[in-house]
């Protein structure tokens, strides 16, 4: 017995075609030849059948709904990740997962399904994964740590094992290697863009031991 997927191929290509003819007609377009679209008397057959026999979603994802169904119907548990079960060449457990960090993406429609029919809850925020903080952001993040330490102790001579705590705005304190990050930014002080360069000599950055800037008159190579 061909899979369901396979049977239904051609009568939802017919299906979209009917809907295609219709919508032109609403238009006032030309109509073509209906040879190929989808009787109405047999949709109402597929209709009875299934009413999400010809999804709006593509194809691909209400074939993995189905088999992740059969396989719950037949006894089998809900899988969650990607490898936990694979039907017909479909890898359930990572659609399920799919779902579930893009549950509000689905259709309300979809979100029914999955909820009611497979028992698919969405993620909960402590569950996806935090946002990858970018280069330009985490310099941000330790200037602010080297400011803060500037403002409290009145100089950036920071000593190299020191960790600066700070509270974000979110609430929780963050700690901050920040004797070691002024250590590269000092080794690193030839690379740096010039407004970083302004920035730290701005809260008292120490560039060499004779405390020239780089660029300014008299500065030297970072060691």
């Amino acid at each position: 017995m061909a899979p369901v997927g396979i049977f239904l191929k051609k009568p939802r290509a017919a299906a979209r075609k009917a809907a295609e003819i219709e919508q032109q007609r609403a238009e006032g377009l030309p109509v073509g030849s209906s040879a190929g679209a989808l009787s109405d008397d047999r949709s109402e057959q597929l209709e009875d059948i299934d009413t999400s026999w010809c999804p709006t979603w593509p194809v691909e994802w209400q074939t993995a709904f189905h088999l992740t169904r059969q396989h719950l119907e037949a006894g089998g548990e809900l899988p969650t990740e990607p490898g936990d079960v694979v039907h017909q060449g479909e890898d359930l457990g990572r659609w399920v997962k799919s779902v579930r960090f893009g549950f509000d993406k689905l259709t309300s429609v979809q979100q029914w399904m999955c909820e009611h029919i497979l028992g698919i809850t969405p993620a909960g925020e402590d569950e996806k994964p935090k946002p990858r903080t970018s280069q330009a952001d985490k310099w941000a993040l330790n200037y602010t740590a080297a400011r803060q330490f500037y403002e409290r102790e009145g100089h950036l001579r920071v000593p190299r094992k020191h960790v600066e705590t700070v509270r974000s705005e979110e609430g929780p304190e963050l700690q901050y290697r920040l004797g070691a990050w002024i250590s590269n930014q000092r080794s690193r002080a030839a690379t740096l863009s010039p407004e970083r360069v302004e920035q730290l000599s701005n809260i008292g950055m120490r560039w060499t031991q004779h405390c020239a800037a780089p660029g300014s008159a008299g500065a030297g190579r970072p060691r």
